[in-house]
């Protein structure tokens, strides 16, 4: 039977039998979502042997072993390994490498067992090209270019691989779905199908998606919410680096990040992301210039933020970043102009984290006032120094959490000196390198050379 779709609206539920640009119950545009409609009055399948419910106390617990990649990094962010039976969505901008993590990860896992590689954009000739260039040549990858879902459930089934990749999901499609590939329609059915697949058989699966303009995964919002985990891979294409961040995940810890490094082989891991940071870091007694010691899920990361603080050419002054969050400089901004005395009302300020990496927790904001300051006032920050802490709307400097991880990373990467939040929970025992303060400004005549 043919399934019928309909075009129903995300704000106020309003159904059409097309697409329209503004739904007519509330308004709202661009609202309306492609969804397989019902007849009227159908009601659903009722399983004959379902499963009854019973007390979550005599539910056993079972603890699920994951197994590794081999690649620590991607394992880091995983959560330790893959889970089976998970579904795992990585997204990013095209061309960022996610195709040639996912080969890798499945060469170094073919190695010990078998892995199904199902690619719908590339023919199997281009994928052994690319296999060709990363090394990544295994008789127990197996490979599959079919984009039809169906017949890709069928192989997983008689295969029973332990682990496959789709690459991607937007390019698989459902025949009774009248709708082209990548739709939202084909998209939500083709995830919720293999989803099906996964908690049934134990296959574990890990599905590429693109993502938008706006930065996001394309398709439907409730695709992030089938899947176990989300990936994002991060970085700019001119860089040399790619990060790997978690989004969510339901076997481990969100916000986790590992560091690859892309080459002619592929994408490198990096042991020591810190000093990759640090290593094309400008001349330490040039003003502008902090380290800040950032914490992404579970690792401490070492990051110069630069600052650049000059007389307005135009009108209204411009404020401009890269890597930090504009709303969140311009509130330094104006906490230094009302709290320490400084007149940054007729200056244009460019802040810009060194590297590519995006930084958007609390504890970035000493580091942007210590290098808005430094270059106000020509005035370097002690080369010696690495800080972290949050500063509030009244001058004061707040604690950050993870304080003992970001101290002992700063000291392990060769700083002497650590400024932080008098309320923070510190190490153990006396070290003469941590100072603390309880204000910015005190914070300020700590950090900036005499």
């Amino acid at each position: 039977m043919r399934v019928k779709t309909c075009y129903n609206c995300q704000e106020c539920g309003h159904r059409s039998t097309r697409w329209l640009g503004r739904c007519p119950g509330c308004g709202a545009w661009n609202s309306f979502v492609e969804e397989v409609s019902r007849p009227a009055g159908a009601t659903l399948p009722v399983s004959a042997g379902g499963e009854l419910p019973r007390p979550v106390t005599e539910v056993p617990a079972l603890a699920e072993d994951c197994f590794p990649t081999e690649l620590a990094e991607l394992d880091r962010v995983l959560g330790g390994g893959i889970v089976p039976g998970s579904l795992v969505l990585i997204g990013g901008d095209p061309g960022i490498g996610k195709s040639t993590l996912m080969l890798q990860a499945a060469h170094l896992l073919s190695r010990r067992l078998k892995v199904l590689y199902v690619s719908g954009e590339e023919s199997a000739r281009q994928v052994r090209l690319r296999a060709d260039r990363l090394g990544a040549l295994s008789p127990g990858l197996l490979l599959l270019c079919e984009t039809d879902l169906d017949a890709v459930e069928g192989q997983l089934r008689k295969l029973a691989p332990p682990v496959a990749v789709i690459d991607s999901i937007q390019t698989m499609f459902k025949a009774g779905i009248p709708s082209a590939p990548g739709s939202v329609g084909q998209v939500r059915e083709c995830a919720a199908q293999l989803m099906r697949l996964a908690k049934t058989t134990g296959i574990s699966i890990f599905l590429v998606g693109h993502v938008t303009k706006e930065g996001t995964l394309a398709g439907p919002r409730v695709l992030e919410h089938m899947v176990d985990t989300v990936l994002y891979m991060e970085g700019d294409r001119h860089q040399f680096f790619r990060v790997l961040r978690s989004i969510k995940n339901r076997f481990g810890s969100t916000h986790e990040i590992g560091i690859f490094e892309m080459s002619g082989r592929g994408l490198v891991e990096v042991a020591n992301p810190s000093a990759l940071f640090l290593i094309q870091r400008s001349r330490p007694d040039v003003p502008g210039s902090a380290v800040v010691a950032g914490l992404e899920g579970t690792r401490p990361l070492l990051v110069e933020i630069q600052a650049l603080v000059s007389p307005t050419s135009y009108g209204v002054p411009r404020r401009m970043t890269a890597g930090v969050d504009y709303n969140r400089v311009a509130l330094i901004a104006a906490v230094l102009e009302k709290r320490v005395g400084l007149n940054l009302g007729s200056q244009d300020l460019y802040v810009n984290a060194v590297g590519g990496v995006r930084l958007d927790e609390p504890a970035v904001d000493l580091a942007i006032a210590c290098a808005l300051v430094s270059s106000f006032r020509d005035q370097p920050v002690d080369p010696d120094l690495a800080c972290a802490g949050e500063i509030g709307l009244t001058g004061e400097l707040r604690p950050v959490t993870g304080a003992e991880k970001r101290i002992k990373e700063a000291f392990k990467m060769g700083f002497g000196r650590f400024l932080t939040a008098a309320q923070s929970a510190l190490p153990a025992g006396e070290h003469p390198g941590i100072i603390t303060a309880d204000t910015l400004a005190g914070a300020l005549e700590l950090a900036l050379k005499v």
